[in-house]
């Protein structure tokens, strides 16, 4: 997409939520608030979500928060990791995520932090248009070529909010991970995880790399995200999570593109284009 004003396609929601009737309610009530908006699929639960949003590419995803088997926030997290194209204009950069929820004064407050939006059930017209102005204000913003207007979201919010929210779900997945078991050479070390600069993950494994060491795992970074946490590990790559104790700074290429510093290692680390609004007006 690209930020040329008027030329700009409708954009494309996707609304997942297990009770038929709900869906097709806000579907009606989108139509009456915001009638250009296209609801491109449908889901049932948060299987289905990631999958048809791996399918469509939406700019937009509802997501009910509570469902049965993958929750919302699980969902969320998971299309969080999809694959993204960083280097073509019109490319899937990722997508806004809304919930929808019951009354849960703990979920509202977060919410209202702006990291994402909600809906409340029954959507109601007056909340459904505060929510289309601040997603219609945020689909501008990602759209335009200035990373200083990028979100107005804190740093790592995103992925600090739906840690805070699966833990209040379900206290079991707390983030726990302390040591990383990994092969160096041929020996097996055990690292604390505080010891990381930065994960990097291929195709097959994850470069652990501390100020000393280099290791390599078997477990993906959309794993790690789950077991480690988000107030120390920032995910500024679909690839790369970097310790904020050791971000020595933040600079542009003459791609324009942010490459973060790491303290006691010289490489720097590409940020991709989903995760500029952590280093906001860099």
């Amino acid at each position: 997409m690209n930020g040329s004003g008027t030329s700009n396609p409708a954009p494309r929601a996707l609304i997942a939520d297990d009770e038929r009737l709900l869906r097709e309610q806000l579907r009606a009530r989108l139509a009456e608030v915001w009638p250009e908006l296209q609801i491109v699929a449908e889901a049932k639960n948060g299987t289905e979500a990631v999958a048809l949003t791996e399918q469509h590419h939406p700019e937009l995803v509802f997501l009910d928060i509570r469902m049965p088997g993958m929750t919302g926030v699980e969902a969320a997290r998971a299309i969080a990791q999809l694959p993204t194209d960083d280097d073509t204009e019109d490319a899937w950069a990722g997508c806004e995520i809304v919930f929808i929820t019951a009354y849960d004064q703990y979920a509202i407050e977060a919410f209202e932090q702006g990291v994402v939006d909600y809906v409340l059930k029954p959507a109601e017209r007056e909340r459904l248009l505060v929510t289309v102005e601040r997603i219609k204000k945020r689909l501008a913003q990602r759209r335009s070529s200035d990373d200083a207007a990028t979100d107005d979201a804190p740093p790592a919010g995103m992925q600090q909010l739906l840690q805070k929210l699966a833990t209040r779900m379900d206290p079991a997945k707390a983030p726990t991970l302390r040591w990383i078991q990994a092969t160096v050479g041929q020996s097996i070390q055990m690292i604390p995880v505080e010891e990381v600069l930065f994960f990097i993950s291929d195709e097959k494994y994850t470069r652990v790399q501390t100020a000393t060491v280099e290791a390599l795992i078997r477990k993906p970074i959309k794993e790690l995200i789950d077991e480690l946490d988000a107030d120390l590990f920032w995910q500024i790559h679909r690839s790369t999570l970097v310790n904020t104790k050791f971000i020595a700074g933040v600079s542009r290429d003459l791609r324009g593109r942010q490459l973060v510093a790491v303290k006691g290692h010289p490489e720097k680390l590409e940020v991709s284009r989903s995760f500029t609004g952590l280093f906001k007006g860099m």
